[in-house]
């Protein structure tokens, strides 16, 4: 299988995650639901799926106790996210979730095309009869683990386009199997999103259409950008390719916060919800800690921030206290 290979690409994909796994705090109070069967709002529970829970849950569990954790929680979709520990129950993964009628929303997929792992993925979907999303990064990072960004306007150039070839060859291997394919934007390089918008013109011009764009509050500012200095036009210009927006509070950098405990994130929300797209709204559990707990919380925040986008003040006090 070719597992040095894969290893070189495997660092690459967890370099570019990070974690951090401070325990999850519960809140005082609740918070006013919002959200909760409210199916004309992006923010309603059912329009959720929980994202980065398997690596980053303190209890371990396993696809059966995820699903049905997932199930006590009301979650009707889930985006995996998975380690090579995990590959031998990749199966099972999907058999629990379609036991406990939850829908396989994305994957996270490997770099390039030509890993054995692509293949071997696409035909364990093939064997399930499910068709999830690939989301798939532009790291930075190189296989040797070494940082290195485009200096001049030619190395750019040519970056724009190796990418744009790789993610090519990743969209003609999973067209057969019924998946399309979504950028994942993360700190770095990456994390411009005119770069992703780059790739994907390009990609366009190559006869190559469909491919879309996750957007992550968790990396929306590091030290080489930050979009929360012009979010509404940088939202006009990448929303007819965004597929999926996952929340969280946005602070200072390098920390996971709770959504409501940001300065950012309510006014960022307005934005999305004003301009009219409907996608599909991610919670993570990167922070750590029990997953359940942490996606419970999370919940707790983003349902304060719903409240708060219908009504000011209606949410009440805020469920965790701001980090600036």
């Amino acid at each position: 299988m070719q597992l040095k290979k894969f290893g070189r690409v495997l660092v690459a994909m967890l370099m570019s995650l990070g974690c951090m796994l401070p325990v999850a705090i519960a809140a005082e109070k609740p918070a006013k639901d919002a959200s909760k069967g409210d199916g004309s709002s992006i923010w309603a529970h059912e329009n959720l799926y929980a994202w980065c829970v398997v690596p980053f849950d303190g209890k371990n569990r396993g696809p059966e106790e995820r699903a049905q954790m997932l199930k006590r929680l009301g979650f009707r979709q889930f985006s995996y996210d998975w380690r090579y520990k995990d590959v031998p129950t990749f199966d099972a993964e999907i058999d629990a979730l379609q036991k406990h009628g939850i829908d396989l929303l994305a994957w996270w997929f490997p770099l390039d095309a030509s890993n054995p792992m692509a293949k071997a993925t696409l035909n364990v979907f093939k064997r399930h009869n499910v068709h999830p999303q690939l989301w798939v990064d532009l790291t930075t990072v190189d296989l040797g683990g070494e940082v290195k960004l485009p200096k001049t306007p030619e190395e750019q150039e040519q970056k724009i386009k190796r990418d744009a070839d790789r993610i090519k060859a990743i969209v003609q291997l999973a067209a057969p199997y019924g998946s399309s394919v979504a950028l994942y934007n993360d700190d770095g390089w990456i994390g411009i999103e005119e770069n992703q918008l780059a790739v994907i013109n390009r990609l366009n011009a190559m006869g190559v259409h469909g491919v879309g764009m996750v957007y992550n509050f968790s990396h929306a500012h590091d030290d080489i950008h930050d979009d929360t200095a012009n979010f509404p036009p940088l939202w006009k210009k990448i929303k007819p390719y965004v597929v999926a927006v996952d929340i969280s509070g946005i602070g200072p950098q390098g920390e996971e916060l709770y959504p409501s405990q940001g300065d950012y994130e309510l006014e960022m929300m307005r934005t999305i919800q004003e301009s009219g797209w409907r996608g599909p709204v991610g919670l993570i559990a990167e922070k750590g800690g029990d997953a359940e707990i942490t996606l419970r919380d999370y919940r707790l925040g983003l349902d304060w921030l719903a409240a708060e986008l219908k009504q000011p003040g209606s949410g009440g006090p805020r469920p965790f206290p701001p980090v600036r």
